[in-house]
């Protein structure tokens, strides 16, 4: 009975994955804020897997800092940049970042990871619930549309994992916690606590530190030399969370950290080995916790 019980178990698991893959929109590619789209893609791009690195793609905020085409960035204003073409500030480090964590999630864990990414737009219901994690970064640059506050709240209550990095001082914060508080107006964004299982669920990290980006750093040649660093000056590491009511994460928030660089730059030796390890380790802990939790 017990081997019968599996292996209808085991059958309906495969009918799930098969119905998930059929749905899933197929990989696709935009161009980066980064500028270094002359990546090729692995032989094995469109190899089904158990887990995909997927990148929550984002209205611009017109008030971002580093937003391309917002009202004080790089370009100035006047531009009405598409942000679901690509070359916006959910751009930032992808796809170089997602490839490099993938490769070491492959590495590091017995998940059996897509080598590519997968850009996920919340206005597209039929795919967005297919990539139960997601991952973005410069958060400070985020204005999510009523609609999509509303998508987003539905996909993180019914299990789906967001994992926010890389935005910096009160100002990109509280650009942040416009759009989060429309998603969840009755939840808190809290300090996670060093005994959460989010911290030890593979590696236990109860000695963390602030994660630089390579424009903080002189003498890289990313911005070191254009005062960017500033941007970092007197911050604090946090690492925070949003809770759901079993008191599972559904959103860990690296705050005054890059965590994008860290992956990103992880096999360049300019890098420090230190906080490229410690980025991983983090994103590592994210996931397993995410498909465990």
């Amino acid at each position: 009975m017990k081997s019968q019980r599996a292996l209808c178990l085991a059958g309906c698991s495969f009918l799930v994955i098969g119905a998930l893959y059929a749905f899933q929109k197929p990989f696709r590619q935009y161009p980066s804020m980064e500028g270094y789209d002359e990546i090729a893609l692995p032989p094995d791009f469109q190899e089904p897997s158990e887990w995909v690195f997927a990148r929550l793609m984002y209205p611009e905020h017109p008030e971002g800092l580093f937003s391309p085409f917002g009202r004080r960035g790089r370009f100035g204003g006047g531009f009405n940049m598409d942000w679901r073409e690509g070359f916006t500030s959910w751009t930032q480090d992808y796809p170089r970042a997602d490839r490099h964590f993938a490769a070491a999630v492959r590495r590091l864990t017995r998940l059996h990871a897509r080598s590519t990414e997968q850009p996920s737009n919340p206005d597209d219901l039929d795919d967005f619930f297919n990539w139960p994690w997601l991952a973005a970064g410069e958060m400070g640059d985020w204005k999510l549309t009523d609609a999509q506050c509303k998508t987003l709240r539905e996909y993180l209550l019914r299990g789906g994992f967001l994992m926010l990095d890389d935005f910096w001082g009160a100002e990109e914060f509280a650009r942040f916690d416009e759009s989060m508080k429309r998603v969840f107006p009755e939840r808190q964004v809290v300090d996670i606590d060093d005994a959460d299982s989010i911290f030890h669920v593979v590696y236990d990290l109860d000695d963390r530190f602030q994660i630089l980006g390579t424009w903080a750093m002189p003498g890289w040649g990313r911005g070191g030399g254009g005062g960017m660093w500033q941007r970092a000056v007197g911050t604090k590491a946090h690492w925070m969370g949003i809770y759901d009511e079993h008191q599972r994460i559904m959103v860990a928030i690296s705050f005054n950290s890059d965590i994008g660089d860290s992956w990103e730059w992880a096999d360049d030796p300019r890098y420090p080995q230190e906080m490229a390890a410690l980025g991983i380790r983090i994103g590592v802990n994210d996931v397993v916790y995410s498909m465990t939790h």
